[in-house]
Protein backbone atom coordinates (compact mmCIF):
# COMPACT_ATOMS: atom_id res chain seq x y z
CA UNK A 1 0.00 0.00 0.00
CA UNK A 2 1.60 3.85 -0.94
CA UNK A 3 0.23 5.77 1.64
CA UNK A 4 0.95 3.47 4.28
CA UNK A 5 1.97 4.65 7.48
CA UNK A 6 3.98 3.34 10.57
CA UNK A 7 2.07 3.90 13.44
CA UNK A 8 2.67 3.81 17.02
CA UNK A 9 0.59 3.63 19.95
CA UNK A 10 1.13 4.50 23.13
CA UNK A 11 -1.42 2.16 25.84
CA UNK A 12 -2.36 0.13 23.20
CA UNK A 13 -3.71 -2.70 25.70
CA UNK A 14 -6.78 -0.68 25.99
CA UNK A 15 -9.88 -2.11 24.86
CA UNK A 16 -10.69 0.75 22.46
CA UNK A 17 -6.38 1.40 21.90
CA UNK A 18 -5.98 -2.43 20.80
CA UNK A 19 -9.48 -1.87 18.52
CA UNK A 20 -8.06 1.24 16.82
CA UNK A 21 -4.80 -0.62 16.31
CA UNK A 22 -6.22 -3.86 14.72
CA UNK A 23 -8.56 -0.79 12.32
CA UNK A 24 -5.34 0.93 10.95
CA UNK A 25 -4.07 -2.52 10.43
CA UNK A 26 -6.42 -3.91 8.11
CA UNK A 27 -5.94 -0.59 6.41
CA UNK A 28 -2.66 -1.63 5.09
CA UNK A 29 -0.32 0.34 7.79
CA UNK A 30 2.24 -0.93 9.77
CA UNK A 31 0.99 -0.75 13.55
CA UNK A 32 2.98 -1.33 16.76
CA UNK A 33 2.46 -0.06 20.16
CA UNK A 34 3.41 -0.21 23.73
CA UNK A 35 1.82 -0.65 27.22
CA UNK A 36 2.76 -0.53 31.05
CA UNK A 37 0.80 -3.84 31.65
CA UNK A 38 0.65 -5.93 28.67
CA UNK A 39 -1.54 -9.08 29.99
CA UNK A 40 -4.58 -11.30 28.74
CA UNK A 41 -7.09 -10.70 26.86
CA UNK A 42 -5.94 -7.55 25.32
CA UNK A 43 -2.63 -8.83 24.92
CA UNK A 44 -3.58 -11.83 23.14
CA UNK A 45 -5.74 -9.98 21.01
CA UNK A 46 -2.90 -7.95 19.56
CA UNK A 47 -1.36 -10.94 18.99
CA UNK A 48 -3.85 -12.38 16.92
CA UNK A 49 -3.93 -9.47 14.97
CA UNK A 50 -0.13 -9.33 14.74
CA UNK A 51 0.62 -6.28 16.20
CA UNK A 52 4.08 -5.60 17.31
CA UNK A 53 3.68 -4.77 21.38
CA UNK A 54 6.11 -3.39 23.85
CA UNK A 55 5.95 -4.29 27.48
CA UNK A 56 6.75 -0.67 29.42
CA UNK A 57 7.47 2.62 27.96
CA UNK A 58 11.02 3.91 26.04
CA UNK A 59 11.92 6.77 24.13
CA UNK A 60 13.37 3.97 22.41
CA UNK A 61 10.56 2.79 20.69
CA UNK A 62 10.02 6.06 19.24
CA UNK A 63 12.24 5.53 16.06
CA UNK A 64 12.87 7.93 13.57
CA UNK A 65 10.52 6.03 10.67
CA UNK A 66 7.50 6.59 12.68
CA UNK A 67 4.68 8.58 10.61
CA UNK A 68 2.22 9.30 13.39
CA UNK A 69 2.04 8.39 17.51
CA UNK A 70 -1.79 8.31 18.90
CA UNK A 71 -1.55 9.19 22.60
CA UNK A 72 -3.83 6.86 24.97
CA UNK A 73 -5.99 9.12 27.36
CA UNK A 74 -4.40 7.32 30.26
CA UNK A 75 -1.33 8.43 29.27
CA UNK A 76 0.23 11.72 30.68
CA UNK A 77 3.03 13.96 30.71
CA UNK A 78 6.23 12.31 32.23
CA UNK A 79 5.91 9.26 29.98
CA UNK A 80 9.17 8.49 28.09
CA UNK A 81 7.40 7.74 24.63
CA UNK A 82 5.63 10.74 25.43
CA UNK A 83 8.30 12.97 26.27
CA UNK A 84 10.27 11.63 23.58
CA UNK A 85 7.63 12.66 20.89
CA UNK A 86 7.11 16.08 22.45
CA UNK A 87 10.42 17.31 21.81
CA UNK A 88 10.89 15.82 18.69
CA UNK A 89 7.80 16.88 16.99
CA UNK A 90 6.67 14.05 15.79
CA UNK A 91 3.35 14.44 14.61
CA UNK A 92 0.36 13.07 17.20
CA UNK A 93 -3.03 12.53 18.31
CA UNK A 94 -5.26 11.75 20.21
CA UNK A 95 -7.65 8.11 19.64
CA UNK A 96 -10.86 9.96 18.30
CA UNK A 97 -8.78 11.88 16.02
CA UNK A 98 -7.13 9.09 14.84
CA UNK A 99 -10.65 7.50 14.05
CA UNK A 100 -11.78 10.64 12.52
CA UNK A 101 -8.84 10.91 10.30
CA UNK A 102 -8.59 7.87 9.42
CA UNK A 103 -12.09 6.03 9.26
CA UNK A 104 -14.91 8.93 9.42
CA UNK A 105 -14.41 11.38 6.67
CA UNK A 106 -15.09 8.95 4.14
CA UNK A 107 -18.22 7.55 5.79
CA UNK A 108 -21.54 8.01 7.16
CA UNK A 109 -21.04 8.40 10.49
CA UNK A 110 -23.92 6.69 12.97
CA UNK A 111 -22.56 7.66 16.62
CA UNK A 112 -24.50 5.80 19.86
CA UNK A 113 -24.29 7.80 22.70
CA UNK A 114 -25.55 8.32 26.17
CA UNK A 115 -24.66 7.45 29.76
CA UNK A 116 -25.87 4.02 29.64
CA UNK A 117 -26.87 1.51 27.00
CA UNK A 118 -24.22 2.79 24.41
CA UNK A 119 -22.06 -0.49 24.16
CA UNK A 120 -25.34 -2.72 23.41
CA UNK A 121 -27.00 -0.12 21.19
CA UNK A 122 -24.02 0.56 19.27
CA UNK A 123 -23.21 -3.69 18.99
CA UNK A 124 -26.92 -4.26 18.07
CA UNK A 125 -27.39 -1.54 15.19
CA UNK A 126 -24.29 -3.02 13.60
CA UNK A 127 -25.50 -6.05 13.61
CA UNK A 128 -29.12 -5.38 12.10
CA UNK A 129 -27.66 -2.97 9.26
CA UNK A 130 -24.89 -6.22 8.81
CA UNK A 131 -27.86 -8.62 8.92
CA UNK A 132 -29.44 -5.97 6.50
CA UNK A 133 -26.79 -6.16 4.13
CA UNK A 134 -25.43 -3.07 4.42
CA UNK A 135 -22.27 -4.37 5.16
CA UNK A 136 -21.18 -1.60 8.11
CA UNK A 137 -17.87 -1.13 9.50
CA UNK A 138 -18.02 -1.30 13.76
CA UNK A 139 -16.11 0.28 16.60
CA UNK A 140 -17.56 -0.17 20.19
CA UNK A 141 -16.12 -0.45 23.88
CA UNK A 142 -17.24 -4.38 23.98
CA UNK A 143 -16.65 -7.45 22.81
CA UNK A 144 -20.16 -8.73 20.17
CA UNK A 145 -20.90 -11.60 20.08
CA UNK A 146 -22.04 -11.43 16.75
CA UNK A 147 -18.96 -10.81 14.75
CA UNK A 148 -15.88 -13.23 14.60
CA UNK A 149 -16.19 -16.87 15.98
CA UNK A 150 -15.77 -15.41 19.90
CA UNK A 151 -17.04 -12.12 18.91
CA UNK A 152 -15.02 -8.72 18.21
CA UNK A 153 -15.18 -4.87 19.32
CA UNK A 154 -14.65 -4.53 15.61
CA UNK A 155 -16.05 -4.89 12.22
CA UNK A 156 -14.28 -3.60 8.54
CA UNK A 157 -16.34 -3.23 5.94
CA UNK A 158 -17.33 -2.43 2.72
CA UNK A 159 -20.63 -0.76 3.22
CA UNK A 160 -20.87 3.62 3.76
CA UNK A 161 -21.88 3.23 6.97
CA UNK A 162 -19.39 3.42 10.09
CA UNK A 163 -21.15 2.41 13.85
CA UNK A 164 -19.26 3.37 16.35
CA UNK A 165 -20.10 3.73 19.98
CA UNK A 166 -19.81 7.59 21.28
CA UNK A 167 -18.03 8.36 24.30
CA UNK A 168 -18.25 11.19 26.70
CA UNK A 169 -14.98 10.82 28.23
CA UNK A 170 -12.07 12.99 27.67
CA UNK A 171 -9.88 12.31 24.66
CA UNK A 172 -6.23 12.92 25.64
CA UNK A 173 -4.22 14.90 28.45
CA UNK A 174 -4.16 17.13 26.01
CA UNK A 175 -7.60 17.90 25.02
CA UNK A 176 -10.39 17.23 27.77
CA UNK A 177 -13.20 17.14 25.46
CA UNK A 178 -15.65 14.32 24.72
CA UNK A 179 -14.37 11.72 22.13
CA UNK A 180 -17.74 11.56 20.23
CA UNK A 181 -16.96 15.38 19.23
CA UNK A 182 -14.93 14.03 16.60
CA UNK A 183 -16.35 11.71 15.25
CA UNK A 184 -18.22 13.47 12.61
CA UNK A 185 -22.11 12.38 13.14
CA UNK A 186 -24.67 11.83 10.24
CA UNK A 187 -26.76 10.38 12.65
CA UNK A 188 -26.59 10.85 16.73
CA UNK A 189 -29.06 8.52 19.01
CA UNK A 190 -28.66 10.02 22.38
CA UNK A 191 -30.34 7.16 24.56
CA UNK A 192 -30.24 8.80 27.82
CA UNK A 193 -27.88 11.61 29.89
CA UNK A 194 -27.30 11.61 33.94
CA UNK A 195 -24.03 13.15 35.71
CA UNK A 196 -21.23 10.51 35.40
CA UNK A 197 -17.97 10.54 34.99
CA UNK A 198 -17.30 12.43 38.01
CA UNK A 199 -13.42 12.87 37.65
CA UNK A 200 -14.18 14.63 34.14
CA UNK A 201 -17.35 16.41 34.68
CA UNK A 202 -17.64 18.85 37.59
CA UNK A 203 -21.04 18.46 37.82
CA UNK A 204 -24.23 17.43 35.46
CA UNK A 205 -24.48 20.70 33.32
CA UNK A 206 -20.67 20.00 32.02
CA UNK A 207 -22.00 16.47 31.01
CA UNK A 208 -25.13 18.19 29.38
CA UNK A 209 -22.62 20.85 27.50
CA UNK A 210 -20.86 17.72 25.94
CA UNK A 211 -23.98 16.28 25.00
CA UNK A 212 -25.64 19.30 23.63
CA UNK A 213 -22.36 20.39 21.18
CA UNK A 214 -22.72 16.58 19.88
CA UNK A 215 -26.25 17.21 18.82
CA UNK A 216 -25.39 20.25 17.35
CA UNK A 217 -22.94 18.71 14.94
CA UNK A 218 -25.26 16.71 13.28
CA UNK A 219 -25.73 17.98 9.31
CA UNK A 220 -29.54 19.01 7.55
CA UNK A 221 -29.44 15.91 5.98
CA UNK A 222 -28.72 13.64 8.85
CA UNK A 223 -30.88 12.24 11.79
CA UNK A 224 -30.84 13.36 15.35
CA UNK A 225 -32.28 10.24 17.15
CA UNK A 226 -33.16 10.85 21.12
CA UNK A 227 -34.20 8.94 24.48
CA UNK A 228 -37.95 10.13 25.01
CA UNK A 229 -37.80 8.58 28.18
CA UNK A 230 -34.74 10.62 29.33
CA UNK A 231 -36.02 14.62 30.47
CA UNK A 232 -32.25 15.79 29.60
CA UNK A 233 -31.74 13.71 25.92
CA UNK A 234 -35.01 14.85 25.14
CA UNK A 235 -35.04 18.06 25.72
CA UNK A 236 -31.86 18.75 22.77
CA UNK A 237 -34.78 17.77 20.33
CA UNK A 238 -35.22 22.00 20.66
CA UNK A 239 -31.97 22.63 20.20
CA UNK A 240 -31.75 20.74 16.96
CA UNK A 241 -31.11 21.88 13.11
CA UNK A 242 -31.11 18.15 12.11
CA UNK A 243 -34.10 16.38 11.58
CA UNK A 244 -35.29 14.85 15.18
CA UNK A 245 -36.76 11.80 16.04
CA UNK A 246 -37.55 10.00 19.34
CA UNK A 247 -37.86 6.57 20.94
CA UNK A 248 -39.16 5.17 24.06
CA UNK A 249 -41.68 3.44 26.15
CA UNK A 250 -44.34 5.62 26.11
CA UNK A 251 -45.93 9.40 25.52
CA UNK A 252 -45.56 10.20 21.84
CA UNK A 253 -41.98 8.96 21.00
CA UNK A 254 -41.66 8.48 17.02
CA UNK A 255 -40.82 5.18 17.62
CA UNK A 256 -42.62 3.20 20.59
CA UNK A 257 -43.18 0.14 22.17
CA UNK A 258 -46.28 -1.38 23.19
CA UNK A 259 -47.06 -4.71 24.73
CA UNK A 260 -43.96 -5.86 26.30
CA UNK A 261 -43.96 -9.30 27.94
CA UNK A 262 -40.99 -11.73 28.80
CA UNK A 263 -41.11 -15.39 27.98
CA UNK A 264 -38.51 -18.59 28.24
CA UNK A 265 -35.60 -15.90 28.47
CA UNK A 266 -36.93 -13.64 25.58
CA UNK A 267 -38.82 -9.65 25.30
CA UNK A 268 -41.51 -9.51 23.21
CA UNK A 269 -42.76 -6.03 22.08
CA UNK A 270 -44.58 -4.10 19.63
CA UNK A 271 -43.41 -1.46 17.88
CA UNK A 272 -45.14 1.78 16.78
CA UNK A 273 -43.82 4.21 14.56
CA UNK A 274 -45.74 8.13 14.60
CA UNK A 275 -48.59 5.80 16.29
CA UNK A 276 -48.90 3.73 13.51
CA UNK A 277 -48.12 -0.49 13.71
CA UNK A 278 -44.65 -1.33 12.55
CA UNK A 279 -44.05 -4.65 13.54
CA UNK A 280 -43.96 -7.19 16.07
CA UNK A 281 -40.37 -7.38 17.74
CA UNK A 282 -38.67 -10.98 19.88
CA UNK A 283 -35.49 -9.95 21.38
CA UNK A 284 -32.75 -12.08 23.38
CA UNK A 285 -32.06 -8.84 25.75
CA UNK A 286 -33.74 -8.45 28.96
CA UNK A 287 -35.18 -5.60 30.66
CA UNK A 288 -36.85 -2.40 29.48
CA UNK A 289 -33.52 -0.42 29.11
CA UNK A 290 -33.36 -2.80 26.78
CA UNK A 291 -36.21 -2.16 24.47
CA UNK A 292 -34.96 1.27 24.15
CA UNK A 293 -31.99 -0.07 23.39
CA UNK A 294 -33.16 -1.69 20.14
CA UNK A 295 -35.88 0.79 19.32
CA UNK A 296 -32.69 3.16 19.21
CA UNK A 297 -30.98 0.45 16.86
CA UNK A 298 -34.46 0.12 14.87
CA UNK A 299 -35.38 4.14 14.19
CA UNK A 300 -31.38 3.48 12.68
CA UNK A 301 -31.99 0.95 10.54
CA UNK A 302 -35.05 2.06 9.55
CA UNK A 303 -33.77 5.56 8.55
CA UNK A 304 -31.27 3.68 6.42
CA UNK A 305 -33.94 1.69 4.54
CA UNK A 306 -34.07 -1.73 6.56
CA UNK A 307 -37.85 -3.34 6.25
CA UNK A 308 -39.26 -4.03 9.70
CA UNK A 309 -39.18 -7.65 9.01
CA UNK A 310 -35.56 -7.61 8.19
CA UNK A 311 -34.89 -5.41 11.24
CA UNK A 312 -36.99 -8.17 13.26
CA UNK A 313 -34.74 -10.97 12.01
CA UNK A 314 -31.57 -9.21 13.05
CA UNK A 315 -33.03 -8.46 16.10
CA UNK A 316 -34.02 -12.20 16.95
CA UNK A 317 -30.96 -13.29 16.06
CA UNK A 318 -28.39 -10.98 18.30
CA UNK A 319 -26.03 -12.53 20.47
CA UNK A 320 -25.38 -10.21 23.08
CA UNK A 321 -22.45 -8.40 24.25
CA UNK A 322 -19.70 -9.78 26.35
CA UNK A 323 -20.10 -8.68 30.07
CA UNK A 324 -23.55 -7.17 29.88
CA UNK A 325 -26.15 -9.27 31.88
CA UNK A 326 -23.46 -12.38 30.27
CA UNK A 327 -24.21 -15.94 31.85
CA UNK A 328 -20.84 -17.01 32.26
CA UNK A 329 -21.60 -20.30 33.92
CA UNK A 330 -24.25 -22.61 35.65
CA UNK A 331 -23.17 -24.08 38.97
CA UNK A 332 -24.83 -26.28 41.93
CA UNK A 333 -27.83 -25.00 40.51
CA UNK A 334 -26.81 -21.44 40.50
CA UNK A 335 -26.89 -18.96 37.45
CA UNK A 336 -23.79 -16.85 37.50
CA UNK A 337 -23.49 -13.41 35.29
CA UNK A 338 -21.38 -11.05 34.83
CA UNK A 339 -22.39 -7.78 34.19
CA UNK A 340 -20.76 -4.44 33.55
CA UNK A 341 -23.20 -1.78 35.88
CA UNK A 342 -21.14 0.79 37.39
CA UNK A 343 -23.04 3.46 37.79
CA UNK A 344 -26.70 3.67 40.34
CA UNK A 345 -28.94 3.75 37.27
CA UNK A 346 -27.26 0.66 35.50
CA UNK A 347 -27.09 -1.53 38.80
CA UNK A 348 -31.35 -0.73 39.22
CA UNK A 349 -31.97 -1.89 35.06
CA UNK A 350 -29.53 -5.00 35.42
CA UNK A 351 -31.66 -5.63 38.69
CA UNK A 352 -34.77 -5.22 36.94
CA UNK A 353 -33.99 -7.01 33.94
CA UNK A 354 -33.07 -9.74 36.20
CA UNK A 355 -36.14 -9.55 38.72
CA UNK A 356 -38.72 -10.06 34.69
CA UNK A 357 -35.92 -12.52 33.32
CA UNK A 358 -36.43 -14.91 36.30
CA UNK A 359 -39.68 -14.22 38.09
CA UNK A 360 -39.29 -16.57 41.43
CA UNK A 361 -35.96 -16.64 41.90
CA UNK A 362 -33.44 -15.29 44.68
CA UNK A 363 -30.99 -12.57 43.06
CA UNK A 364 -27.64 -11.91 44.62
CA UNK A 365 -26.07 -8.71 44.30
CA UNK A 366 -21.96 -8.53 44.40
CA UNK A 367 -20.84 -5.27 43.29
CA UNK A 368 -17.53 -3.86 43.17
CA UNK A 369 -17.39 0.08 43.01
CA UNK A 370 -14.42 0.92 41.03
CA UNK A 371 -14.92 3.17 38.48
CA UNK A 372 -13.84 6.74 39.05
CA UNK A 373 -17.33 7.84 40.09
CA UNK A 374 -18.87 4.87 41.70
CA UNK A 375 -16.33 5.01 44.39
CA UNK A 376 -16.81 8.58 44.78
CA UNK A 377 -19.57 9.78 47.85
CA UNK A 378 -21.62 11.79 44.99
CA UNK A 379 -23.20 8.74 44.43
CA UNK A 380 -23.56 7.25 48.08
CA UNK A 381 -27.71 7.94 48.38
CA UNK A 382 -28.19 6.68 44.59
CA UNK A 383 -27.16 3.59 45.31
CA UNK A 384 -28.37 2.51 48.25
CA UNK A 385 -31.96 3.19 46.25
CA UNK A 386 -30.23 0.90 43.53
CA UNK A 387 -30.05 -2.53 44.95
CA UNK A 388 -34.12 -2.49 45.54
CA UNK A 389 -34.62 -5.54 43.42
CA UNK A 390 -31.83 -7.77 45.10
CA UNK A 391 -32.82 -10.69 47.56
CA UNK A 392 -28.97 -10.28 48.87
CA UNK A 393 -26.65 -7.56 48.64
CA UNK A 394 -22.67 -8.20 48.53
CA UNK A 395 -20.45 -4.92 48.89
CA UNK A 396 -16.91 -5.63 47.47
CA UNK A 397 -14.12 -3.31 48.62
CA UNK A 398 -13.92 -0.11 47.06
CA UNK A 399 -11.41 0.15 44.36
CA UNK A 400 -9.68 3.68 44.44
CA UNK A 401 -8.67 3.54 48.31
CA UNK A 402 -6.25 6.36 47.48
CA UNK A 403 -8.98 8.56 47.58
CA UNK A 404 -9.49 11.42 50.12
CA UNK A 405 -12.22 9.72 53.10
CA UNK A 406 -14.54 12.82 52.22
CA UNK A 407 -15.02 12.19 48.51
CA UNK A 408 -14.86 7.83 48.53
CA UNK A 409 -18.00 6.13 48.98
CA UNK A 410 -18.72 4.86 52.68
CA UNK A 411 -18.90 1.08 52.59
CA UNK A 412 -20.40 0.63 55.50
CA UNK A 413 -23.14 3.63 55.20
CA UNK A 414 -24.21 2.17 52.27
CA UNK A 415 -24.70 -1.31 54.22
CA UNK A 416 -26.34 0.68 56.60
CA UNK A 417 -28.69 2.19 54.26
CA UNK A 418 -29.66 -1.05 52.68
CA UNK A 419 -30.10 -3.18 56.09
CA UNK A 420 -32.35 0.21 57.21
CA UNK A 421 -34.82 -0.46 53.87
CA UNK A 422 -34.75 -3.79 54.56
CA UNK A 423 -32.26 -5.69 52.47
CA UNK A 424 -30.25 -8.14 53.55
CA UNK A 425 -26.66 -6.91 53.01
CA UNK A 426 -23.26 -6.88 53.81
CA UNK A 427 -19.77 -5.16 53.02
CA UNK A 428 -17.30 -8.14 52.54
CA UNK A 429 -14.05 -6.46 51.51
CA UNK A 430 -11.87 -10.05 50.40
CA UNK A 431 -12.75 -12.00 47.17
CA UNK A 432 -11.99 -15.19 48.24
CA UNK A 433 -14.79 -14.40 51.30
CA UNK A 434 -17.36 -13.24 49.12
CA UNK A 435 -16.80 -16.37 47.39
CA UNK A 436 -17.13 -18.60 50.49
CA UNK A 437 -20.51 -16.55 51.50
CA UNK A 438 -22.32 -17.44 48.61
CA UNK A 439 -20.86 -20.82 48.37
CA UNK A 440 -22.11 -21.65 51.84
CA UNK A 441 -25.27 -19.58 51.68
CA UNK A 442 -26.85 -20.47 48.25
CA UNK A 443 -29.58 -22.57 47.61
CA UNK A 444 -30.68 -24.25 43.80
CA UNK A 445 -32.36 -21.37 41.48
CA UNK A 446 -29.97 -18.63 42.94
CA UNK A 447 -28.99 -15.98 40.68
CA UNK A 448 -25.59 -14.46 41.51
CA UNK A 449 -24.89 -11.24 39.37
CA UNK A 450 -21.02 -9.98 39.47
CA UNK A 451 -21.34 -6.00 38.61
CA UNK A 452 -18.15 -3.94 37.73
CA UNK A 453 -16.41 -2.47 35.32
CA UNK A 454 -12.59 -4.35 35.95
CA UNK A 455 -11.66 -8.13 36.56
CA UNK A 456 -13.24 -7.94 39.99
CA UNK A 457 -10.65 -10.31 41.00
CA UNK A 458 -11.36 -13.11 38.90
CA UNK A 459 -14.13 -13.57 40.86
CA UNK A 460 -16.19 -15.30 38.20
CA UNK A 461 -13.66 -17.83 37.73
CA UNK A 462 -13.47 -18.50 41.21
CA UNK A 463 -17.07 -18.62 42.19
CA UNK A 464 -17.99 -21.11 39.71
CA UNK A 465 -14.98 -23.19 40.69
CA UNK A 466 -15.80 -23.19 44.44
CA UNK A 467 -19.44 -24.00 43.38
CA UNK A 468 -18.57 -27.20 41.20
CA UNK A 469 -16.33 -28.44 43.98
CA UNK A 470 -19.48 -27.96 46.74
CA UNK A 471 -21.20 -30.16 44.80
CA UNK A 472 -18.08 -32.95 43.98
CA UNK A 473 -18.11 -32.82 48.19
CA UNK A 474 -22.04 -33.04 48.30
CA UNK A 475 -22.25 -36.33 46.44
CA UNK A 476 -18.86 -38.03 47.19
Amino acid sequence: MSNAKRIHLIGVCGTAMATLAALLKSRGHIVQGSDQNVYPPMSDFLVEQGIKTFSGYSADHITPDIDLVVVGNAISRGNAELESVLERKVHYCSLPEAIRDHFLWGSRSIVLAGTHGKTTTTSLTAWLLTSGQLDPSLLVGGIALNFGEHGSSYRVGKGRDFVIEGDEYDSAFFDKTAKFLKYLPDIAVIGNIEFDHADIYADLDAVLLAFRRLANLVPKNGLLLLGADSTHAHALGRLAVSPVETFGLGGDATWRAEDVSHHDGLTQFTVLRRNEMFGRFESPLLGEHNVRNALAAIGVGAHLGLSASALAEGLRTFKGIKRRLETVGVADGVTVLDDFAHHPTAVHETLSALRSGYPGRRVWAVFEPRSASSCRRVFQDDFARAFGQADQVILAAVFRSSLPESERLDATQLVDDLRASGKHARHIPEIDTIVDTVVREHRPGDVVVLMSNGGFGGIHGKLLNALNESTRTAHS
